[in-house]
């Protein structure tokens, strides 16, 4: 978008444009409250709010969005073709709406099709993007919207409490968790985590359990066996269907005895977790409290770096606001933002160091005037029996 400038203020009169799938962009979502796995038009035009949908999506459209009006796509190809378009596409229609309502500047998100965009541009129009997040509003959170993250959240606890109970009725043999006569492996866990989710009407997607020297790579889903007497990290963050608002929960367990160092090192990273807990007000500096973390860490002789080419230490984020998207604005992190009353963040510090394991702590408050609400119930429990 060669000509496009990009900020957050919107000078005069302008429309706002969305081409795109409300299933994948929840920007879209979050404005429309519809549901579909395929791109259509949505505008904001002088205060009103309209949708241009197909023949196949018009009548749902029409009962389920939030908007003020939804425009029938075909209705509008044909007046495009009345005025001599010979092949009208989702330009040409937009066009005549913008032309209706008399405006020539346009904002679109910044994931805007560039193809579109360049056709934009060549009708005359001026087109400006701005960085997520793009309505402000979705940072600061509704009780509605709060209600729904927690129910997320119970539904998380439930299908981790059945996953940790597995592992609490697993044997023990040559270093190696059995469970029914059979290895108990990572995949096994996640099968049950996630089936459990969808019994509570919650989709989960990379679901993490990773043992022993998997967990020292913080995405590393996990594969295979789980160790005994090794720290294991579950980090689940489903999705509910009916709502589409995520939860996000870790913990980390050890089936078994845990060397008194890994002892150490959990108990070092939940004592900063909840620490960190107690400094989230509305107001409170981010990067702050996520420096507040590395000082503690590094005071307690836990080193950051590259050894044998391989990060160790602490290096990611404290945490990220969750809503629609499990990584979403605001961040408590290295660049950090300021935190506010409404917002429901992570707090999920780490340490990782192959040889002797990893833990991560994970739980999700709601940010209040003078502090936070922890939104997550579930125990901090280290081992398992």
């Amino acid at each position: 978008m060669s000509h496009s400038t990009e900020h957050n203020q919107t000078p005069g009169p302008s429309a706002t444009l969305f081409i795109a799938a409300s299933e994948t962009d929840s920007n879209l979502y979050y404005a429309t409250k519809f549901i579909a796995p395929d791109p259509f038009i949505y505008l904001e035009v002088k205060g009103e709010r309209l949708m241009i949908m197909s023949d196949l999506e018009v009548d749902r459209a029409r009962h389920q969005a939030t908007v003020d009006r939804v425009l029938s796509y075909s209705e509008l190809e044909r007046r495009a073709k009345s005025l001599g378009v010979k092949d009208p596409g989702n330009i040409d229609v937009i066009h005549l709406v913008l032309q209706d309502a008399g405006l020539g500047d346009i904002l679109v998100p910044p994931t805007f099709p560039f193809l579109h965009a360049q056709r934009l541009q060549e009708l005359g129009y001026r087109l400006r993007t701005k960085r997520e997040p793009f309505y402000e509003r979705r940072v600061v959170k509704s009780d509605e919207e709060v209600r729904h993250i927690e129910a997320a959240q119970r539904a998380t606890e439930t299908a981790v409490a059945a996953a940790h109970a597995s592992l609490r009725r697993a044997d023990i043999r040559d270093n190696v968790l059995w469970l029914d006569g059979e290895v108990l492996t990572s995949e096994r866990v996640k099968k049950l985590i996630n089936v459990a989710l969808m019994e509570c009407d919650c989709i989960a997607q990379h679901t993490i359990v990773a043992g022993g020297e998997q967990a020292c790579d913080p995405h590393d889903e996990g594969s295979g066996p789980l160790p005994a007497h090794r720290s294991i990290i579950f980090d689940v963050f489903p999705r509910s269907a009916g709502s589409r608002y995520f939860a996000d929960m870790s913990r980390t367990v050890v089936r078994g005895r845990p060397s008194p160092e890994l002892t150490k090192l959990y108990q070092t990273v939940k004592d900063a977790q909840e620490e960190a807990i107690t400094n989230i007000r509305d107001g409170a500096d981010g990067a702050v409290i996520h420096q507040g973390i590395c000082d503690r860490f590094e005071k307690a002789g836990y080193k950051t770096g590259l050894v044998n080419g391989r990060m160790q230490g602490y290096f990611h984020g404290t945490g990220h606001g969750v809503g629609l998207d499990i990584h979403e604005a605001p961040r408590i992190s290295r660049t950090g933002s300021l935190l506010q009353e409404g917002h429901v963040v992570t707090v999920e510090p780490g340490l990782y160091y192959p040889g002797l394991g990893a833990v991560r702590i994970e739980d999700m408050v709601l940010v209040t005037k003078d502090g936070c609400r922890n939104l997550t119930n579930y125990p901090k429990v280290f081992e398992l029996g």
